[in-house]
């Protein structure tokens, strides 16, 4: 679901901290596919539980498909995407167990994951003749002019931001 391609010049916004959570999978032995297809069958699992409930904190995913599977997640915060790796009734933890059953260090099927935590001031993005896409969905997006025109005037103002913040927060959505 892609949408329609946006002819300007975009930028995203998202107000505070959020997470950037990178995971995938490589197919080390592509004909050994009853080794790798359970693997890669177990995230659109777990995307259709987050995406029920509204208050996990996944904001939005995006993934790609070749021999090395990648998909970049946006999280509102490091304390929901850890509460869900660790939640007991959630799908992970029994797709992780699966994994380590079925395949373990046997080597046919790699799994990897990164987690970056980003504050206000330590990102920015441009979309040009893009539909909405990657943080833009996680967030919103805005043209990319004015204060917004260059990388380092996004950077700056989303610094900006982070100290209009300070002196008034915003309440936040996180997990206890």
């Amino acid at each position: 679901m892609s949408g329609p391609v946006l002819r300007e010049r975009l930028t995203a916004r998202l107000d505070g901290d959020y997470v950037v959570f990178l995971i995938g999978m490589r197919i080390n032995k592509p004909w050994l596919i009853h080794k790798w297809w359970p693997v890669a069958n177990a995230m659109p699992r777990m995307l259709n539980e987050l995406k029920s409930q509204p208050d996990s904190g996944l904001l939005h995913a995006e993934m790609w498909f070749s021999r090395t599977v990648i998909q970049v997640q946006y999280w509102r915060s490091m304390a929901q995407l850890l509460a869900y790796a660790k939640d007991r009734q959630a799908q992970h933890l029994p797709a992780w167990a699966a994994f380590n059953k079925a395949v373990g260090t046997d080597g046919t099927v790699g799994i990897w994951h990164e987690t970056y935590a980003v504050r206000p001031g330590c990102s920015e993005s441009v979309y040009v003749n893009m539909p909405a896409f990657g943080l833009g969905r996680a967030g919103e997006l805005v043209p990319a002019k004015g204060r917004l025109a260059t990388a380092v005037q996004r950077l700056a103002a989303d610094q900006s931001s982070e100290d209009r913040q300070a002196s008034h927060p915003a309440p936040r959505n996180e997990a206890p």
